[in-house]
């Protein structure tokens, strides 16, 4: 088993060698302007999760949601940027389905209430209100 995860692992690098050679080799200088283009936007990516990360988290739990939606949100794009810095076309697109898998975020509904606060009354079959009999 060790040795399938360690041929993975070094398959992984030479394949994505392979591919930049054979992309380089068709599309040129085009092929470097993308690179360069796309660890551009993984950089921004990496820097804009730092810059609203704490302001989201505190969002979330002054709005009583859970702040992990957040957390995992903020983990993903982090990798997803650390994997469009790194050169190569096939951890480009890791990054894109990465980003493209939606995170459920939590609404004010599904958080669990306080037990105590939601409870119906125990006669739930009297309605209160006035009447006056007519004969």
């Amino acid at each position: 088993m060790r040795f399938l995860i360690a041929l993975i692992l070094l398959a992984f690098p030479i394949a994505e060698i392979w591919l930049l050679i054979e992309l380089a080799d068709a599309y040129g200088w085009l092929l470097l302007v993308y690179l360069v283009g796309i660890g551009y936007l993984g950089l921004r990516l990496i820097r804009q999760e730092k810059a609203n990360f704490n302001q989201r988290v505190v969002q979330n739990m002054t709005s009583g949601m859970n702040p992990l939606s957040v957390i995992f949100g903020s983990a993903r794009n982090m990798i997803a940027g650390m994997l469009l810095i790194l050169p190569g076309v096939m951890t480009d697109i890791i990054a894109a389905v990465l980003l493209l898998i939606p995170i459920k975020s939590q609404t004010p509904t599904d958080v669990p209430q306080n037990p105590f606060q939601d409870k119906s009354s125990a006669n739930d079959d009297v309605i209160e209100g006035e009447f006056y009999r007519e004969d």
